[in-house]
């Protein structure tokens, strides 16, 4: 009876079908697209670095009170950190799903600025970081060069200063990180045999590189009140240091007699790297590896294209003898799952035109299931988007299924 009424007033079915195609279009173009749902709860991570720290001192002096502070937070569901031996240390705060991350990201920055008074002033100095954590990984893009021209801490470098900030303003993007940074440091190679010999420590390097390598504010001559000069010039003052040569001559101890200890002679100075801990290759050549974290909600394939556009934009200053490549990208997965459903509906319109036009013999009972199929898989798109869905695998897989239930009753009906 109920499909009676729709038989019995053709016009009305017809404009009713009409507007479900058009609700199906107008969604097709706001449903994000991904490689997969977003099922997974929102995670913030909040880091911090304590360098020469163990991972149990680590774990008393900066993770404790922090993970203190953070306990309790709203719509938090668990928490878990991991300090590592390198004196790093990670904690991972686990939300309700559905919970606003940028919500997330502020209250616990709240709470962790709290703790900033009970950890170590070394870790202030670092700074702790507080960031959303993306599990959707979009792209990774590599610098490296082919005639191993630059080493891994110059492509480190280069990325952080000209690619990093304008993958970061892509839209879509939520993260954009390199893995293993190597950026640029100045290193004091300590000599054990000669600190001992000479009764210097490293906490005196440690005290004396702090102290001289500062910038003060060395004030002005002529500044009133209680003067009476016409001019006034500000006391410029060398601040910090630039050259290994500058940190090498830095003055550890002093004696009454005039003798002094400089740092070149208990170390060596050298520009480095910041880290040492990670390695990236691609080919067997240094590589700088980018990783780019899909936001929620935003749509895969079109963010890839405006990140590799980016990156050909970039590659146009790109200094001679560096390339970049994408050696892991998820939109092929997403790209052939919309492929093999347009396949799929493909081949199911040509076998439904052919069976009813060979058993029927009637062109307009050919036209009428021929129609029906697209229609509701267009208006699919309509539910999803009702239904806060995305277009994955999971959803075109289930719509591969749905075709051939779909063609099925197009032709039983019929």
């Amino acid at each position: 009876m109920f499909s009676r009424f729709f038989i019995n007033r053709p016009i009305f079915a017809t404009v009713l079908s009409l507007i479900i195609v058009l609700a199906g279009l107008a969604s097709l173009r706001v449903l994000p697209i991904s490689r997969y749902p977003e099922i997974s709860p929102p995670v913030v991570n909040v880091t911090a670095i304590y360098p020469g720290a163990s991972a149990d001192v680590i774990e008393r002096t900066v993770a404790a009170p922090i993970e203190e502070q953070i306990n309790g937070v709203e719509n938090m569901l668990y928490m878990d950190s991991v300090s590592s031996a390198d004196g790093r240390v990670s904690i991972n705060v686990t939300f309700d799903v559905g919970t606003d991350l940028d919500i997330a990201a502020v209250n616990v920055n709240n709470r962790v600025r709290q703790a900033d008074a009970k950890l170590p002033q070394e870790v202030r100095r670092q700074g702790v970081t507080v960031s959303k954590s993306s599990a959707n990984f979009l792209v990774v893009a590599a610098l490296f060069s082919p005639d191993n021209r630059y080493d891994a801490l110059f492509l480190s470098n280069y990325a952080t200063q000209n690619v990093l900030d304008a993958l970061k303003r892509v839209p879509g993007t939520t993260n954009v990180q390199i893995f293993g940074a190597k950026d640029y440091a100045m290193r004091i190679w300590m000599w054990p045999d000669r600190m001992a010999q000479l009764g210097v420590t490293v906490g005196d390097i440690s005290n004396a590189v702090t102290e001289q390598n500062a910038q003060y504010a060395a004030g002005k001559v002529g500044a009133p009140p209680g003067n009476t000069e016409e001019l006034t010039l500000t006391v410029t003052a060398r601040g910090r240091l630039l050259e290994p040569e500058q940190f090498a001559n830095i003055i550890v101890k002093s004696a009454p007699g005039g003798a002094t200890i400089r740092i070149r002679d208990v170390a060596r100075v050298e520009l480095g790297s910041k880290d040492y801990n990670l390695y990236g290759r691609v080919n067997g050549h240094p590589s700088a590896n980018i990783g780019v974290f899909l936001q929620t909600g935003a749509n895969a394939l079109d963010t890839r294209k405006a990140v590799e556009k980016t990156l050909q934009e970039l590659k146009a200053k790109f200094p001679q003898g560096m390339e970049y490549t994408t050696p892991y990208d998820t939109t092929p997965f997403v790209t052939e799952s919309i492929y093999e459903v347009l396949k799929t509906l493909g081949e199911a319109m040509i076998l439904v035109f052919i069976v009813v036009y060979l058993f029927l013999q009637s062109w307009r009972a050919t036209i009428i299931p021929t129609l029906a199929v697209p229609v509701s898989l267009i208006g699919t798109m309509a539910g999803l988007h009702l239904l806060g869905y995305s277009i994955n695998t999971l959803t075109l897989f289930g719509m591969v299924l749905a075709i051939g239930i779909v063609v099925d009753d197009a032709i039983v009906v019929l």
